[in-house]
């Protein structure tokens, strides 16, 4: 095998340019087999794995850098997705993020993230400015898409039907069954309820399917026991002035079902400031089971969304849509699951505030 060229200096106007031909050049090979073994492209599969270790090791040490404009104007291609959330701090956000990068990342596609807060000039402004940016689709997470954005398009939590948007939903209904019948099985009538925020894209839809529910289980929902979230926080402080405001009533609950999880152990941690217990004088149920939910004290019952796999069908969908692999849905459902920790147990006998 021809030696490789020592390393060039950084910053060297006289060095030439390492290119796919220089590689191919020192190692024998074609410059169609270095590009597919670099790229991981599907023609890679055929290329024998101690050849694409030479090839890597060969890029390495020549300093290779693969000029991405150049592949983006021969191609027509960008390899980028934009992905419009409504935060990325929080942990729901993080955990579809996590599995959006994850999967774009193993099929070599970008992504650049924009956050809309539920803003809709925010939403249609840089949706622009991706789109000037070349992306090729967007993925949308906790908004309400009411015009298409000219492009494929995936909606994580979108409920609107619009041409040409996918969205990607939990089975709601399911979810306000396991979380209602967990708590009708332990002996819970007076059950309390936090509601999510109204710009939040699954608060009216989560709502309408508890209380639809509710009414087939017989179990009451009063508008005395009911309070809805507002703010914008994002830490479990969220959930704390309103439980203390469902404390504060004149009407006891053994229960608290929240809209998800920060709210919940915010709620936990009003509960025991009043002197109660979590579970024996009040039990507790979240939703989505952020990471966090397994640490809480106690340990949060919780409907449990898969965030992290939603992410990824929702990246596995917008890239099938670009390739031309799948055929448009308007619609994947997501089952939930039920996860029974310690924030719950058996109605006390005698009822609390």
């Amino acid at each position: 095998m021809t030696p490789l060229p020592p390393k060039r200096k950084t910053g060297s106007r006289t060095s030439d340019k390492v290119t796919l031909k220089t590689i191919a050049e020192r190692l024998g090979l074609t410059a169609g087999t270095v590009s597919a073994a670099l790229n991981n492209s599907p023609a890679a599969k055929s290329i024998p794995e101690r050849t694409k270790n030479r090839i890597i090791a060969a890029a390495r040490e020549l300093n290779y850098r693969p000029n991405f404009f150049a592949r983006t104007l021969r191609l027509k291609r960008t390899y980028t997705i934009g992905v419009i959330a409504e935060e990325i701090g929080d942990a729901y956000g993080a955990m579809l993020i996590s599995g959006i990068e994850e999967y774009l990342r193993k099929n070599n596609f970008f992504f650049l993230t924009v956050i809309h807060r539920h803003d809709p000039k925010l939403l249609q402004t840089y949706a622009q400015m991706l789109l000037t940016r070349g992306v090729e689709g967007f993925i949308t997470l906790d908004a309400s898409i009411k015009d298409p954005l000219t492009l494929p398009t995936v909606a994580v939590s979108g409920h609107a039907r619009v041409e040409g948007v996918t969205n990607i939903v939990l089975d709601h209904k399911r979810a306000a069954r396991l979380a209602l019948e967990h708590l009708k099985e332990l002996g819970h009538e007076d059950i309390a309820f936090i509601k999510g925020q109204t710009v939040s894209s699954d608060s009216a839809v989560r709502w309408s399917a508890i209380c639809e529910v509710a009414q087939e289980m017989h179990i009451q929902v009063r508008p005395e026991l009911t309070i809805q979230l507002e703010g914008t926080d994002s830490t479990p402080a969220i959930g704390y002035p309103f439980a203390k405001q469902l404390l504060a009533g004149k009407h006891p609950f053994t229960a608290l079902f929240a809209y998800n999880d920060i709210s919940a152990m915010g709620s936990i941690w009003a509960i025991k400031e009043t002197g109660l217990r979590v579970p024996e004088d009040i039990s507790v149920v979240g939703f989505d089971d952020i990471p966090g939910a397994a640490y809480a004290n106690p340990g949060l019952t919780t409907v449990r969304q898969p965030l992290i796999r939603m992410g990824q069908i929702a990246a596995q969908t917008i890239v099938d849509r670009i390739e031309g692999r799948g055929e448009y849905v308007p619609e994947i459902q997501i089952e939930p699951e039920f996860v029974v920790r310690a924030s719950t147990g058996a109605a006390p006998l005698r009822k609390v505030r």
